[in-house]
């Protein structure tokens, strides 16, 4: 392999990220002539081991004064298919020389004096093309370029935000060592540091000319070729290589940052205060959820994840704490899809002395300063192009009132069991095998509604049987005050007027412990700790709950696994 001629990140790194094809130190195992699996997969430890071996054989060839190409075995004779790949042992090779050397190819620190950003905002537009300034800086970034051409190199340096500036690096002001020692050492994706004046080039490109240069973290690892854009699998299970390839990456993961802020900043205005509540509970409540299970050795104790922080946030109500909320991690043992995670991150607060009408006006104030803090606008521009309005009126309609129009029959909270069967068999709506009469209304609203409310609209006024910890409506018998938000054709958020009468709640929980016990996994247990709360006297309250992710996806168009920055996947074996 040449050490180092014009190098362009494309076909070679990309066929070698292609090789390196371990998850968690597992290895598929390749195919001979016949299609007959032929190496046996090694165990974790195993292929470390082999690899380590690897690296330490490498460093003695470069110790005992072989080449680059001399101290790599691209056949991979001594080590096999498991081994570093060509590219791997050609970056392994620089990093053992440079050690050799005396040079350490992971510094502590380098004299960085300003960023590459800050360099373009104070000289972009004022240089001539071929004017040269005496101001001096230091920057770092990572290598995206380079190309060598005799006596003057150059490279393209990248920030954090894919801010990007041009290195010049010539023999005349390095010395011809130092430029053979750049050619030989520098790859694509090690992080340079540059020391030199900033100029323009000859045509025009804002450049530091560089008097000094050092490699501030040796990348072993090539990255992909940037010009393709990445495939889904690299994306989700390497988000890292996302972010320095795709832009959208990279900006969702600072718009995800702004929209939090805007969040704690809107509560903050609202005199609400930021709490912590435990994700380990010994009973499982909140939401209608299947949760995770664990075990606490030093307890002896089965615990569940948090699916909801509710039951906790109530507790500071009760406390005094009249306005509380908290962004928080959920995790709930259900499918995965577009809008569904199991581990996903929502924001829940509660208002004393409100309702679910007050907490919806705060949920769309939220929501329409989110958009402006994070894109400037209520319009916003999705993915695919379109746009969406966040603005003016949001549309309000009641869930029974709805269905009986989709229906063509007056439905009530009184309308049988039987009647409802028989509609949801008419339109082949699933039901679950822990029925009741609530679930079949929503699953009939949802099979002609869900999907299809496409502007902000509120949901109102649900079945008491799907609602355990919502009041009861103020004039509808067997109605709680309830919203859901759907936006887009996907529910965004959730608000209540919370339930604080203690003996109504626990009757609340006994039907779901009855419906637990009959198989609903869903149904959440009695939970006498929050019941004991909720006798000492919790104020009148509105609640609502709102997930970060699925915000995101409103706001951009994006999938769930989009919006988080590192999303759960399957793990390949072998």
């Amino acid at each position: 392999m040449a050490e180092n001629s014009e190098h362009v990140c494309g076909a070679k790194d990309s066929e070698a990220t292609t090789e390196i094809n371990e998850i968690n130190g597992m290895t598929t195992e390749p195919a001979n002539a016949e299609g007959e699996q032929s190496v046996p997969v090694m165990t974790t430890v195993e292929r470390a081991e082999l690899l380590l071996a690897q690296d330490e054989a490498i460093r003695e060839r470069i110790e005992a004064g072989a080449t680059l190409d001399e101290a790599v075995d691209p056949s991979n004779s001594e080590f096999g298919p498991m081994g570093h790949p060509e590219q791997v042992q050609m970056r392994v090779a620089k990093r053992a020389m440079m050690l050799k050397d005396g040079e350490n190819p992971y510094p502590v620190t380098l004299d960085v004096t300003d960023t590459i950003e800050d360099v373009r905002k104070k000289y972009d537009g004022k240089l001539e093309a071929g004017q040269e300034t005496d101001d001096i800086v230091g920057v770092a970034g990572r290598v995206l370029f380079i190309r060598n051409a005799g006596g003057l190199c150059f490279v393209q340096l990248s920030a954090g935000d894919g801010t990007k500036i041009q290195g010049m690096l010539s023999k005349k002001e390095l010395g011809a060592d130092s430029l053979k020692r750049f050619k030989q050492l520098v790859d694509l994706g090690d992080h340079l540091y540059l020391k030199g004046r900033v100029i323009a080039s000859k045509t025009g490109e804002l450049s530091i000319f560089a008097t000094e240069w050092a490699i501030a973290a040796k990348a072993l690892q090539p990255l992909p070729a940037l010009h393709k854009e990445l495939n889904e699998d690299t994306r989700t299970r390497k988000p890292y290589i996302g972010m320095i390839a795709d832009e959208n990456i990279r900006n969702m993961v600072r718009n995800r940052s702004k929209a939090v802020s805007s969040l704690r900043h809107t509560f903050e205005e609202h005199g609400f205060l930021e709490v912590e509540t435990p994700m380990l509970q010994t009973i499982h409540g909140g939401a209608a959820a299947r949760p995770f299970t664990t075990h606490m050795n030093a307890f002896d104790l089965d615990l569940y994840m948090r699916i909801a922080p509710e039951l906790f946030l109530k507790r500071c109500l009760v406390g005094g704490i009249d306005r509380v909320f908290e962004i928080n991690r959920d995790f709930r043992n259900e499918g995965v899809d577009a809008t569904h995670a199991p581990e996903f991150t929502m924001v829940e607060a509660y208002e004393a002395y409100g309702n679910y009408d007050t907490i919806a006006k705060l949920t769309k104030e939220l929501i329409q300063k989110t958009a402006m803090d994070v894109f400037g606008s209520l319009t916003v521009t999705l993915l695919d192009g379109t746009e969406y309005d966040f603005g003016g009126e949001w549309k309000q309609i009641s869930m029974y009132d709805s269905l009986s129009e989709a229906l063509g029959e007056q439905i009530t909270p009184e309308t049988s069991m039987e009647t409802l069967a028989k509609f949801a068999d008419k339109l082949g709506v699933e039901r679950d095998e822990v029925e009741n009469r609530g679930k079949l209304v929503e699953h009939l609203w949802e099979h002609f509604y869900e999907d299809k409310l496409y502007e902000p609209t509120f949901v109102r006024d649900f079945p008491v049987e799907t609602s355990p910890l919502v009041k009861g409506h103020r004039t509808k018998p067997g109605v709680v005050e309830k919203w859901d938000l759907y936006v887009r054709g996907f529910e965004l958020a959730t608000g209540y007027s919370e339930l604080n009468d203690p003996i109504v709640q626990r009757e609340r929980f006994v039907e779901q412990a009855k419906a637990a016990l009959a198989g609903d996994e869903e149904a959440c247990d009695i939970d006498e700790d929050f019941l004991e709360a909720l006798g000492v006297g919790m104020p009148p309250a509105g609640g609502m709950g709102m997930g970060i992710d699925r915000l995101l996806i409103a706001l951009t168009g994006a999938t769930i696994r989009e919006t988080i920055t590192f999303p759960l996947v399957k793990p390949l074996v072998g």
